[in-house]
Order: structure tokens, then C-alpha cells, then sequence
């Protein structure tokens, strides 16, 4: 099974309204997912990473969430940049070097955007500020179960 994530502001493989890119305001979009079928015990957590990997440098990073608490089944609109929300879940740092979510920014073309959420078994030990590939390397062995939604954005 497929972990399920969806956004009610844009549908798969469609275009990420403006409102959530560096020319709009630039805030994280609300998302979806469906954990209700996974057996995640208390001591697992949900993760969500947002890449770019058209970027002319290799994949470009918008966003690394962890530790959410597995009963947490959505982000709203406008997740603040802070290192660790009230839920207790812990933020990375993204390809600019700052904590919290940065939108779509393309400097030409059309590039895509992929919005992966993890059901892991475990919560991370790790801190706030992180990167992804020390998310990546400390959910090893860890997911249950994954998803991801896609977005497109040309810049105007």
C-alpha cells in the first residue's frame, strides 16, 4: 500500500497555485495523508520532504519536516518557519540555508515539485536544522510506508 498525500489547493501532476511560491506569499501549501490503515505504534512519527529536482544544480530542497506525531493526518496552510512547531515535530533546513518551508522558485522552465511524506516506526533522534540527507540516513530501516504528491510551477 501507498501512503495517499494530497493537497486540496492543487491535484497531482498540476500546477502549485502562486500563493506558495517566492512570487506569491511564499507559504507551505495544506496537505493531506491517510495513515488510518498503517499500524504506527506511539513512538512513530511522520515525515515530509519537498524537493526540486529540476534544478540546474542538482535537487534543490524546499522543505524538511520530521517527528510529526503519527496521529497528525495533515499540515495546514503556512506551516511557521520555526525549528520546532507546538506538536513537538522538528524542521531542517532547506537548500537557502533556512529553517521551515521556501516555495517554488524556478529560474526557467517548468520544474517539479515532490511532496514526500514517510510513516516511519521510530522518531528521529535528530535536531532541528538538519538536512535532508541526515533525514534520509536516520529513516533508514524506519519506513513503514510512503507517498508522494507532485506539483509543477513556471515562474512568471
Amino acid at each position: 500500500m501507498v501512503l495517499k498525500i494530497s493537497s486540496p489547493v492543487f491535484s497531482d501532476g498540476e500546477p502549485i497555485p502562486p500563493k506558495y511560491t517566492c512570487e506569491g506569499s511564499n507559504i507551505s501549501p495544506p496537505l493531506d495523508w491517510d495513515t488510518s490503515k498503517l499500524s504506527i505504534s506511539d513512538n512513530g512519527s511522520i515525515a515530509l520532504i519537498c524537493d526540486d529536482p529540476d534544478a540546474p544544480g542538482g535537487t534543490w530542497i524546499h522543505w524538511v519536516i520530521f517527528n510529526l506525531p503519527p496521529e497528525i493526518s495533515s499540515l495546514p496552510e503556512m506551516v511557521m518557519p520555526r525549528e520546532e512547531l507546538e506538536n513537538g515535530a522538528l524542521q531542517g533546513s532547506n537548500s537557502w540555508g533556512n529553517i521551515g518551508y521556501s516555495g517554488p522558485c524556478p529560474p526557467s522552465g517548468t520544474h517539479r515539485y515532490y511532496f514526500k511524506v514517510y510513516a516511519l516506526d521510530v522518531k528521529l533522534n535528530l535536531s532541528s536544522g538538519v538536512t535532508k540527507e541526515e533525514v534520509l540516513r536516520a529513516m533508514e530501516g524506519h519506513i513503514l510506508d510512503e507517498g508522494q504528491l507532485m506539483g509543477t510551477y513556471t515562474r512568471r
